[in-house]
């Protein structure tokens, strides 16, 4: 039988980290999700987790709220990290709206309330339904799982002023800013093409308006391409997965000291 006394405290840091985990993470943080939904669906998750780990012996005292402010950061950072490496997607797809000149219209994500470019939430919308079909998201929720063997409970400290988390943070960010380049690179690279084809044209044909001429032309080629590649872009996307996966568990790794 489990101590409800003793256990207390530890299925408290356990549901501290989990609904900490769900406001920052991709696909369980969205607005579209009841927030009731997302605290119940954290209560069962942590019940669970909480029967099926070692239980460490705690008492709410001074060092407690420590331990409550450090699984609250860490539930928060690991989300964060996954969330920054899938805004690649939106980053690749703010690239491709300006060139093919939709950077001028945004629209408004409802998953989180902030504006982004039109082809940006297209290919998010498409990633998130690729890391369903995937089952991406019971991998996310393993990562959460598996932290407490990695950065235990009773551990009150985070080394958050290291030099290797910020350097791990910096290359994350990189990484991001490049996997974004490298998916817009083909869109881009071509429509840069029809931009000189079209400013030969205008030089060659003077009677041409080109200004009339461009526009629906670059967006009529973007389409077209987008077809194309999209059965690349969403081998991008499982390979996107699987970065967002080791970027957790090395977040991880550095906040365990491992």
């Amino acid at each position: 039988m489990i101590d409800l006394i003793n256990a207390f405290p530890v299925f408290l840091l356990v549901f501290i980290r989990v609904t900490s985990f769900f406001v920052t993470v991709p696909l369980f943080s969205y607005r579209n999700i009841p927030t009731t939904y997302k605290v119940g669906l954290g209560f069962f998750l942590s019940y669970i987790m909480f029967l099926s780990m070692e239980h460490p012996s705690l008492a709410i005292d001074e060092a407690y709220f420590m331990l409550v402010l450090k699984e609250m950061l860490v539930g928060l950072f690991i989300g964060l990290i996954a969330f920054m490496v899938l805004s690649a997607i939106q980053i690749a797809g703010g690239f491709i709206d300006y060139q093919m000149g939709f950077a001028i219209a945004n629209v408004i994500d409802p998953q989180t309330g902030a504006q982004s470019p039109i082809l940006g939430q297209y290919l998010y919308t498409f990633a998130l339904l690729l890391l369903l079909i995937v089952d991406g998201h019971h991998l996310i929720l393993d990562g959460i799982y598996y932290s407490y063997k990695i950065v235990p409970l009773e551990q009150v400290w985070l080394p958050l002023g290291s030099e290797r988390l910020v350097e791990f943070i910096a290359t994350t960010f990189n990484s991001m800013f490049i996997i974004a380049f490298q998916m817009a690179i083909p869109l881009v690279g071509c429509l840069f093409l029809v931009d000189i084809a079209l400013g030969i044209t205008a030089r060659t044909v003077p009677q041409l308006n080109i200004f009339v001429v461009g526009l629906p032309l670059k967006i009529l080629v973007g389409f077209i391409l987008l077809v194309v590649v999209m059965p690349v872009f969403l081998i991008l996307f499982q390979k996107l997965f699987e970065s967002m996966l080791f970027t957790m568990r090395g977040l991880m790794q550095i906040f365990g000291g491992v």
